[in-house]
């Protein structure tokens, strides 16, 4: 028996540990006592590029044990898998500009620039039919892959868990930061599956 699953398992929780916790709150005030308000300027930065160097050999690890092919793809049918594909790499660049990237990846904290003020609730544009869209394209591309094997399909099955999990608790952030206008927000729009709010109401 491959011991392959088990530890792409143990290591997605790992990094969802590890990712969540350098993200609380706890570990901000920490840091805030050891350096000061200072360490919000490069905290951001930091923190991504952790997390990227982080994600890059969690990815890996479906390669490196054996493993057995569930499906391939085929022609032509992988092609329209691959479109769909770049279309949610797309959408994760769309997605993080109707944002700030700056602020995002890091560059405005470091630059020093002027945060913006106040911050803006994005409920235009791909928001309008996601709350999360930038989760939701990440887990198109994922899935999506023109070959699965059973290494690849338990690193998909905890990073999906991990992205509802992770959902869950910055949607709880974003409801003290905007308050109400986030809960009306919320009412009408789903969470990561488009349109999922329009049959719920129309089984009712």
């Amino acid at each position: 028996m491959s011991y392959g699953p088990w530890v792409i398992l143990l290591a997605v929780v790992i990094y969802g540990v590890i990712h969540s916790l350098l993200a609380s709150l706890w570990v901000k005030a920490r840091l805030r006592h050891w350096f000061g308000p200072g360490y919000e300027r490069w905290y951001r930065l930091v923190y991504n590029l952790i997390g990227v160097a982080a994600l890059i050999p969690l990815l890996a690890l479906p390669a490196l044990f054996e493993s057995q092919t569930l499906y391939v793809i085929p022609y032509p049918w992988v092609i329209v898998t691959l479109l769909l594909q770049a279309l949610a790499a797309l959408a994760l660049v769309v997605g993080l500009w109707q944002t700030d990237p700056l602020s995002f990846l890091g560059l405005r904290q470091l630059g020093g620039l002027p945060a913006e003020e106040p911050p803006r609730l994005v409920t235009g544009g791909l928001y309008r039919w996601v709350r999360h869209p930038l989760y939701t394209a990440g887990l198109v591309f994922i899935w999506l892959a023109p070959v699965m094997t059973v290494n690849l399909l338990v690193l998909n099955i905890g990073l999906t868990a991990y992205v509802i999990v992770g959902a869950y608790f910055e949607e709880r952030k974003l409801l003290r930061e905007f308050g109400e206008a986030y809960a009306e927000y919320r009412k009408r729009t789903p969470m990561l599956v488009p349109g999922l709010h329009l049959l719920y109401k129309a089984r009712r």
